[in-house]
């Protein structure tokens, strides 16, 4: 073969080599894909000059990371205490952060930066938590400490990421209005640490917050604190506080509206005692009214049986007392969708035995048609069943069968077998269960004994979700009989009704009163099928 045929062919060879080498190539390059989730906050490398230093006389402060960072939420995060005139300006120069201070510093003072949750990684936003950087301007810091531990007034569970505070006592009234200088958060076991104070006389807090800026908000936030004033002259430890929500001290609605379906709902800032609703205008309403209290009395729904008004008065009491009065308007063309539903208590595709078949709908019932509700049992239909009104809520009835155990259940509720106000109709839905067996079910019977007699203590059950299912009133040692409990885990808690009003009882951190101590006791009940449990509980005396 001559040259002329050579060439071409190595031109060809050379280009398609050229090819191959450049997809390769690319895919050499390219990232890998996948991998673990960066779950690390930046780390410190440097601090110029160190932490802890005395005699601090510098006008900046260098933090190096090793990896670049980002600043968050600097104004409701960062703090310096005590305050200066004009706060430090925090900058981020590629993975270093500079502090400036423009202020003069006070002479023989330890001043502590606290950064919260401020500093976190670029991509992933991994914060440090409780960073903090410590000096004196003096040849001495600072050096004593509040430790303790943050718990759940009525779990007694440790509180993560709570925020535990001081405030001197003559900055009290900084409470609800601005953040505190001087916090930290709590770990996974509710413990914080306070380090670095000077000798002063504190009032020391604890914060649930719901929108992360340190200031306490009643509405949405739980508060913790310690009754009396801290005169702090040594190290203290264990110095614990329980969190917990209290009451608005005024009433005041914190929602009302006409719903869709024509119904009135009314929200409170308050749980309510002995509530009452009255229809003032118009004024005829006020008789034909339906309405229900949520369980805790800090809700209501209503519901009217002419709804041709303009507008309508309501007005809400408690104990007989006018609470608020307020104006609903409807709009002259407004239109309304109505559907009746209804929730059932099975449990699961079991009927309880110890219960009857309960039915609970959205809007009140007028009427039942028997006739448009079909019973099988073993696919063979059957008549002899009653349906009737719960004479303790309006909004329930119970199907009545004399159940059999291993047999199957269908019940068809037709179109239209149920009519409310306002001639609304149920659409067709179905219920498949079968009676549970009693051998599933169990016994608790539990011995308590009281510390103190003829004082009163509120006795809770609760499931495993931590609902309290049961309650029971002692004021003596008594042997309470729990019978028919699915088998299950339940727990026991105690409340310490110190003004026998058979309620937990919130604190008021204003009035400094703490909130009603709650026991839990922590050995777990369980009750097994078809089984009798026997145990002793031995309340403490409250301290």
């Amino acid at each position: 073969m001559n040259n002329q045929h050579i060439r071409p062919l190595l031109n060809y060879a050379i280009a398609i080599t050229s090819v191959i080498i450049m997809i390769y190539g690319c895919a050499s390059i390219q990232t890998p894909q996948g991998g673990p989730r960066d779950t690390k906050p930046p780390e410190i490398i440097s601090m110029t000059p160190k932490n802890l230093s005395t005699n601090f006389n510098s006008k900046k402060i260098l933090i190096e990371f090793n990896e670049y960072f980002k600043i968050e939420n600097e104004v409701k995060e960062f703090s310096i205490s005590p305050e200066l005139g004009v706060a430090p300006t925090l900058k981020v120069k590629q993975k270093r952060l500079e502090i400036t201070f423009t202020d003069t510093l006070e002479n023989n003072t330890t001043y502590t930066l606290n950064f919260g949750k401020s500093i976190a990684d670029i991509n992933e936003s991994n914060a440090i938590k409780n960073l903090t950087y410590v000096f004196a301007t003096g040849p001495v810091l600072d050096s004593l400490r509040i430790k303790g531990r943050v718990t759940n007034t009525k779990t007694g569970k440790p509180e993560l990421d709570a925020i535990a505070f001081i405030l001197p006592i003559n900055r009290d009234t900084l409470l609800g209005k601005g953040k505190p200088a001087i916090y930290t958060r709590t770990d996974s076991n509710g413990n914080y640490a306070l380090n670095n104070l000077r000798k002063d006389t504190y009032r020391l807090y604890a914060l649930k917050e719901s929108n992360g800026d340190k200031i306490y908000q009643q509405p949405t936030d739980e508060i913790g604190f310690i009754k009396d004033s801290i005169n702090l002259t040594k190290n203290l430890d264990s110095v614990n506080i329980a969190l917990f929500k209290e009451d608005a001290l005024t009433f005041r609605l914190l929602s009302r509206k006409l719903e869709k379906d024509g119904s009135l709902s009314f929200a409170f800032n308050q749980k309510l005692k002995n509530p009452e609703v009255v229809v003032l205008e118009p004024s005829n309403l006020d008789v034909s009214k339906k309405f229900k209290f949520s369980k805790y009395h800090d809700s209501l729904q209503v519901w009217l049986t002419d709804l041709s008004f303009d507008s309508t008065k309501i007005s809400i009491k408690d104990d007989g007392k006018l609470l608020q009065t307020t104006t609903i308007t409807r709009g002259k063309k407004e239109t309304y969708t109505r559907t009746l539903t209804a929730t059932g208590n099975l449990e699961g595709t079991n009927l309880n035995p110890n219960k009857p078949l309960r039915l609970t709908f959205n809007f009140p019932v007028d009427s039942v048609h028997t006739n448009k509700i079909t019973l099988l049992e073993d696919s063979i239909a059957v008549t002899n069943f009653t349906i009737n009104k719960d004479s303790a809520g309006f909004l329930s009835y119970y199907l009545r069968y004399p159940w059999k155990a291993k047999r199957s259940y269908d019940i068809k509720y037709g179109a239209g077998a149920f009519t409310g106000i306002f001639t609304t109709r149920n659409k067709e839905f179905k219920q498949n269960f079968t009676l549970g067996s009693k051998e599933d079910y169990g016994t608790l019977i539990a011995k308590i004994m009281v510390p103190e007699k003829n004082r009163s203590y509120i006795l809770d059950v609760l499931n495993e979700n931590n609902v309290s299912i049961n309650n029971i009133i002692l004021t003596q040692d008594t042997t309470v009989t729990l019978r028919n409990y699915r088998s299950g885990k339940y727990f026991l808690r105690i409340t310490y009704d110190s003004n026998k009003n058979g309620i937990w009882d919130t604190g008021n951190v204003f009035k400094r009163l703490q909130p009603e101590r709650i026991w839990n006791e922590p050995v777990e009940m369980s009750i097994k099928a078809n089984w009798d449990r026997n145990v002793n509980v031995k309340i403490p005396k409250e301290q």
